[in-house]
């Protein structure tokens, strides 16, 4: 029988007990013991949360895998204490939520209906009518699992869409880039920009003031990836001048975000309290037991994490 440690807030653990225990019955595990409190040296399993209890992995020194809560994991991913395999998060509902919010804000920029929602003024302007979306061009820096996910959804609704990685990939019905030219190439077309890609070394401030410049004038920018992906100071900068029309942003270098930073009263900036995708218990639940099912198994995991890479 395994053991499984849920190593995260307990109010977390009040909202995953229920649907974690039907899922390992599911995958005939219902004997193992869930708890949210253990011996370190009986644990085979972590089911993990970097804002959670466990900081030092040392202990467990029977520790069969780390199973990530949450999509991003560099705020583990680094700890030198962490010996055992780590798994990233990828949840269907996580996709589907990224999904709708990239797909619902890409539109809201292309069709223009900020200013039908609040700007209504009483003058009717005619002839105002945005492009079809196959005239639109859009980027999607990031093709993880999410990033792909939002690529072919607006590919499907017929935007002009380019996807960048650090390494080279191939979707279907969507024009890919990579490296570092292949990055100049990507925005100097791209009139929407979507932000997926994980936060490393290597990916903060991909959006600095070398390249907010290789944007169109009045290109938007959409970040619900990681905050600091962006550089915050030549963001504000653009704005302020002109080069970027609008900036979208689900996450922040601090969350909150603090009461008195300019995003929040910057007339060319929408802040949404990092709710673009969040992972859900039910479906979290089943990916979490399977892995646990192949750890016993010995199968090989599911959505492990490259620890050179970071992600």
């Amino acid at each position: 029988m395994s053991t499984i440690l849920f190593a995260a807030r307990p109010p977390l653990w009040d909202e995953y007990e229920t649907p974690l225990r039907a899922a390992l019955a599911e995958v005939e595990l219902g004997d193992a013991d869930l708890t949210s409190e253990a011996d370190p040296a009986e644990v085979d399993y972590i089911v993990y949360a970097p804002n959670g209890p466990v900081t030092d992995f040392t202990p467990y020194t029977g520790l069969k895998a780390v199973l990530n809560l949450w999509a991003g994991v560099e705020d583990v991913v680094g700890n030198p204490t962490l010996k055992a395999p780590l798994a990233r998060m990828v949840d269907d509902g996580l996709t589907e939520g990224m999904v709708e919010w990239v797909v619902g804000h890409t539109l809201r920029h292309h069709l223009g209906m900020d200013a039908h929602i609040l700007g209504q003024d009483g003058e009717w302007r005619a002839g105002v009518v945005p492009p079809l979306a196959r005239d639109r061009r859009v980027a999607i820096l990031g093709l993880g699992v999410l990033g792909t996910a939002c690529a072919r959804a607006l590919a499907a609704l017929g935007f002009q869409v380019t996807g960048w990685s650090r390494s080279a990939k191939e979707i279907e019905g969507v024009v890919t880039a990579h490296g570092p030219e292949g990055l100049r190439g990507a925005l100097s077309g791209a009139e929407i920009v979507t932000l997926l890609l994980p936060n490393t070394a290597e990916t903060e401030n991909t959006l600095n003031e070398e390249s907010l410049a290789w944007l169109p004038e009045g290109a938007v920018i959409l970040n619900p990836g990681r905050g600091p992906l962006i550089d915050d100071a030549a963001l504000l900068a653009a704005l302020d001048s002109g080069r970027i029309g609008h900036a979208t942003l689900d996450t922040f270098r601090v969350e909150p975000l603090p009461p008195d930073h300019p995003y929040w009263a910057h007339p060319k900036v929408t802040v949404t309290p990092h709710i673009a995708s969040e992972t859900r218990a039910e479906s979290a639940a089943r990916v979490i037991a399977e892995n646990i099912r192949r750890g016993e198994a010995g199968e090989p995991f599911l959505h492990l994490v490259d620890r050179a890479a970071g992600y």
